[in-house]
């Protein structure tokens, strides 16, 4: 079982374009979502047995989102059932169409995690991963720390910043928490986006995949949207192209591209670190390619609508 371990939360879409809408309220739409929530019901989709390690509110949306889970596949036997509030991130569209976010999670089920409260035996799980804004969050970033120290000898640890900086008060913190994950880390999958918000947009995209390789990772994939993707490994790098796609929306392409990652090593039988470093450079390749099919299938629905294995393998066919 591969088990994700991150928030869970609630797009609330506010239409606030027509200020005469105050009068008789706004209208809204709730979306179960959050970085780790999809990565979950991704990877159950794309055949994987996945697993879900995180609070889930015992309120009217933590329930749905529990409920949306296990639709899906996913097993929430680990997840604790906290007494705080669902996690939510307010999507607001003014009059020129874009939208603006105001996340709020603090004091929220998603930072209600514990050492207590992960099992320490964790038979039957091949791999293990975190990332978005609770690794610095407390307790849960601890707590993940301390998960990824302990398991990494025995199963992959893939970890994905997500990095979103108004949900990061202090920088060096985010800085020393996400190097000290690497260290214990199989796989690094970040995008563009978010080495530019963690480096500088002037940063060497090699460099700091070098870097993270020289610090433990064995492999680190960097996706950069419409442009493709690119590995960086032991064996040297592989990019491969973007897939060509009338775009409704990327909501989700990330989650995506990661939950194809994982999946299709774990269906291989090749979600281990003793496989992972004997990949060869075709072995990226194909890697790579199927992840970015599976995130073009996303761009192309509407919302975070990922694809099951089924419709992935149509596509890869059709490719």
């Amino acid at each position: 079982m591969i088990l994700v371990s991150g928030e869970a939360l609630i797009d609330l879409f506010v239409d606030t374009s027509d200020p005469r809408g105050f009068r008789g309220g706004l209208p809204a739409l709730a979306v179960a979502g959050g970085s780790p929530f999809n990565l979950a019901f991704g990877i159950s989709r794309l055949g994987a047995r996945s697993g879900f390690l995180g609070g889930l509110s015992e309120d009217g949306f933590g329930r749905l989102l529990s409920a949306r889970l296990e639709a899906e596949g996913v097993d929430i036997s680990l997840a604790k059932v906290s007494r705080r509030p669902t996690p939510m991130a307010i999507v607001a569209t003014g009059a020129d169409g874009h939208p603006s976010y105001t996340f709020h999670a603090e004091n929220c089920a998603v930072c209600d995690l514990a050492a207590e409260d992960v099992p320490y035996d964790l038979d039957g799980v091949s791999a293990i991963a975190i990332g978005s804004f609770p690794l610095i969050m407390e307790p849960i970033g601890t707590t993940l720390v301390g998960l990824a120290r302990r398991a990494a000898a025995r199963c992959v640890i893939s970890i994905d910043p997500n990095l979103r900086l108004s949900l990061v008060p202090d920088l060096d913190h985010w800085h020393t928490r996400f190097d000290g994950l690497v260290r214990h880390a199989s796989i690094v999958k970040v995008s563009v986006e978010d080495i530019d918000a963690a480096y500088g947009l002037d940063a060497d995209e090699a460099a700091v995949a070098a870097r993270w390789l020289e610090a433990g990772a064995q492999l680190v994939v960097v996706t950069d949207g419409p442009h493709g993707a690119t590995a960086y490994h032991a064996c040297g790098t592989v990019k491969v192209p973007g897939r060509p796609v009338t775009v409704i929306d990327t909501v989700g392409a990330g989650d995506t591209f990661h939950a194809a990652l994982l999946a299709s090593l774990e269906r291989g039988g090749r979600l281990s670190r003793e496989a992972i470093a004997g990949f060869g450079q075709d072995d990226l390749r194909g890697l790579l390619t199927e992840a970015a099919v599976a995130a073009a299938i996303t761009c192309s629905r509407r919302g975070a609508d990922l694809p099951t294995l089924e419709e992935l393998r149509a596509a890869l066919r059709a490719a």
